[in-house]
């Protein structure tokens, strides 16, 4: 048995007890036809008979109607059902919920400060970097069903072909050469091409090209040009030399006609991207290629069953690296949020914006799912528990009415007397 229920049993024996021994005692003194000290026992008595009375009618009515009898304003819990629903779900909304109480106690608890000793501890820091990784795992399971995997390359396949990658492209580079940003992409292109052509290699390779080119161009002549292997490495590098010169010319003038004319090509490639159907028609063909193509979607999947191998057999080993990795972040984010105090501020500002932002909705929320599920108990089974939560007490009630009322009674009779 449910020791609420033991308790509400005991105390409804005791009160009942009381009222049965007021009312034999009041019996018993009347018999002796109220002499002497039975007097005082009768009023005592009849007091407290009459308190616990009122007391007893008073705590049914609060369930059930007294005797069965359907009295009114009795069986005020069971009748008043829906009205205690909501009068209690606007109680806990207006006053336990209400944003302004829940801001103070936020920056009460300054969340941040707590978050910042939770994470820094190595405990809770191995904790969560488990449930992050078996989270992961748990994700890449999921992702792996064929089902999902049809859904995400459809889904995946309709965003890229609405994607609109000409226009983007061009808003991408037109950014890029703001502020002559895309210069500096020019500049290292010209340095990685003058860093290539410094090398023996690139020599060789160009001392190899003009021996061809002489052959095949100017076969007579190139017969007469003796040690051909050598005019040709000389030849090479003195090309190499001359292009290296040009690019050092050009990287020091911020002004010169090789940048001019490649701005003016990607400011020409850029309005085109954005407005010419030609171009734009053979991006869009390439972009639908490479959205189709087999090949790619085949790789994209490899490389996911690899990563979902490689953490599974990671996160099987006593010692993972990921979750090691996972735990060594979260450590330092507590770390961090420990000692930046404009970053705790912040996080709690944010927090405090979230609860001004969703507070109403929220509390809103849950003062009508009390309502709502107090109103779904059925009637026996909701006035029951509240009986069981509060009716052990009531019962002190009666215990209180009966003997405070044989104190009244008894008063009563000592101003009679001193009247009378």
């Amino acid at each position: 048995m449910d020791n609420r229920k033991r308790l509400l049993i005991r105390n409804k024996t005791i009160a009942t007890g009381l009222m049965i021994g007021a009312a034999l005692l009041f019996v018993v003194a009347r018999l002796h036809k109220g002499q002497g000290a039975w007097e005082w026992a009768a009023a005592f008595a009849e007091a407290a008979m009459v308190g616990a009375l009122a007391d007893w009618f008073a705590v049914v009515a609060l369930f059930r109607h007294p005797l069965g009898v359907p009295i009114p304003h009795t069986a005020i819990i069971k009748n008043k059902k829906d009205v205690i629903a909501g009068n209690l779900a606007e109680f806990i909304r207006d006053k336990f919920l209400a944003t302004g109480t829940l801001i103070a106690r936020l920056r009460e608890y300054n969340p941040a400060e707590h978050l910042a000793v939770y994470l820094m501890s190595k405990d809770n820091a191995a904790g969560l970097a488990k449930v992050v990784t078996r989270v992961l795992a748990d994700s890449l399971d999921f992702i792996h069903d064929e089902r999902v995997q049809r859904l995400l390359r459809a889904a995946l396949g309709n965003r890229l072909e609405s994607f609109d990658l000409s226009t983007s492209a061009g808003a991408m580079l037109d950014a890029l050469r703001k502020d002559n940003r895309h210069q500096i992409v020019l500049d290292d292109l010209l340095r990685r091409c003058a860093a290539w052509l410094a090398t023996a290699e690139a020599q060789a390779g160009l001392a190899n090209a003009i021996d061809t080119l002489c052959t095949k161009e100017y076969p007579l002549l190139s017969a007469f040009i003796p040690n051909r292997d050598q005019f040709a490495k000389g030849v090479g590098e003195k090309v190499a030399h001359r292009i290296n010169a040009f690019i050092q010319e050009v990287n020091a003038d911020p002004c010169h006609e090789v940048r001019y004319r490649f701005d003016t090509t990607v400011t020409e490639f850029i309005a085109r991207l954005k407005s010419d159907p030609a171009l734009r028609a053979k991006v869009e063909t390439i972009k639908g290629e490479v959205v189709h193509n087999q090949a790619i979607a085949d790789y994209a999947q490899s490389l996911g069953n690899d990563l979902k191998s490689w953490l599974s057999n990671d996160l099987q080993q006593p010692e993972s690296k990921v979750q090691e990795k996972i735990g060594a972040a979260v450590a330092g984010i507590g770390t961090t949020l420990s000692y930046n105090r404009e970053l705790q501020e912040s996080l709690n500002a944010y927090l405090e914006r979230l609860l001004l932002h969703h507070g109403d909705r929220l509390r809103t929320a849950v003062a009508g799912h009390i309502s709502g599920t107090m109103q779904q108990w059925e009637i026996d089974d909701y006035t029951n528990e509240i009986e069981l939560s509060i009716g052990s007490d009531l019962q002190f009630i009666r215990m209180n009415g009966t003997l405070v009322g044989g104190m009244i009674g008894l008063l009563l009779h000592a101003v009679s007397l001193l009247l009378g």
